[in-house]
């Protein structure tokens, strides 16, 4: 019977979300974005701070959306839980600072005591960082409750062991040679009022898709889902991120990667149109077949995506239905897109993408 329910329900709920909720606002996004950051550059404090880094020697992990739940049907992290601890032991051995992203819990859908019952290895794996001060944490807007709730600090002090400071987003600031780069970093819901939480989002998501998703056991985070609405969202920051100067801008949010400004898709074509432009027959029939693969998981593409600035990335998420995760890393002058994956021989680490700072910078500048 679940199997009958979910083939009729899934498409018909699916609409039914992008239907009746707020499509994303470039006015109101960018108000939201501009407003954030100069707050944070001029008076660092609750909303976000700024952090020096070397651009030489400093290491950063930035994960989002784990959307940490009750394991139940409607946790879409569950999955993903094995290649997380993987990846956050790996960082911690390492040394780097980790910024997790927004999303981290899943509290629209779950009680906040239900997500720490179940979530405790995750829990204690972040705790490493914030023992040697390189954990960042931010909300989104799916656990809003770190920022509005009365009682948030006390429940974060159970559950790290102390009060932690919870940012709307946070500045890397650095050098490189004689020119400032900024890394501006926030969920990136902002301006969006679906995501800001109108009636409508709060009564589906508690009222009809938790129950139906827990019963259904959907979990809707693959960028297939809702793609022309997550796509015109990360166009929307590439648009803000794009009309600044010396800045880089990281998001989450929307669980698309993208770097560089590019999804996956969108950098196949490019490597297509230069395939062909060599008369690479080899390479054409590989991308080929790469594409037709990726085209049902990011059907759209952007316009301008063969002259776009590198100025907009995007984490992706940790709550992909195949387990795998994403995240950005910052690293000794190198910026990267990694994806943790599970195999026989346990999570493995892969390059997606990669870029030195220097050079996202100077392409920006022309």
């Amino acid at each position: 019977m679940r199997r009958l329910l979910r083939f009729l329900l899934l498409k018909p709920v699916l609409w039914a979300a992008n239907r009746f909720s707020s499509r994303p606002d470039r006015r109101r996004i960018f108000e939201a974005l501009d407003k954030l950051y100069q707050r944070i550059l001029e008076k660092p404090g609750n909303r976000g701070i700024v952090i020096p880094f070397s651009a030489e020697q400093a290491k950063f992990i930035i994960f989002s959306d784990q959307h940490k739940g009750a394991r139940n049907g409607a946790d879409d992290f569950q999955m993903a839980e094995p290649n997380y601890l993987a990846a956050l032991g790996f960082y911690a051995r390492e040394d780097f600072i980790f910024i997790s992203l927004g999303d981290n819990e899943e509290l629209w859908e779950n009680s906040l005591s239900s997500v720490k019952k179940f979530n405790q290895a995750n829990f204690e794996a972040e705790k490493k960082f914030l023992e040697h001060n390189r954990f960042v944490k931010i909300f989104g807007n799916h656990d809003l409750y770190w920022d509005n709730d009365p009682l948030a600090g006390f429940q974060l002090k159970q559950i790290f062991g102390e009060r932690i400071p919870v940012y709307e987003g946070v500045i890397l600031a650095t050098q490189l040679g004689e020119q400032p780069l900024h890394i501006f970093c926030t969920h990136g819901h902002q301006g969006d009022a679906q995501s800001d939480g109108n009636w409508f989002s709060k009564f589906f998501v508690a009222r009809i898709w938790a129950p139906l998703q827990a019963y259904l056991r959907i979990n809707p985070n693959t960028p297939a889902y809702n793609g022309v609405k997550k796509t015109l969202h990360n166009e929307i920051m590439y648009e803000w991120s794009s009309g600044r100067s010396q800045q880089l801008l990281i998001t989450g949010h929307t669980h698309q990667p993208v770097f560089g400004s590019l999804t996956h898709l969108e950098r196949l074509y490019r490597r297509y149109q230069q395939a062909e432009h060599d008369g690479d027959e080899e390479a054409l029939s590989a991308i080929r077949a790469e594409i037709k693969q990726q085209q049902h998981n990011f059907p759209a593409v952007a316009v301008n995506y063969m002259n776009m600035k590198p100025s907009y990335f995007n984490s992706g998420c940790c709550c992909f239905n195949d387990g795998d995760i994403t995240g950005i890393e910052i690293d000794s002058g190198w910026m990267r897109l990694v994806k943790w994956t599970q195999t026989a021989g346990g999570s493995t680490r892969e390059t997606l993408e990669e870029a030195t700072l220097r050079q996202l910078l100077e392409e920006c500048n022309q």
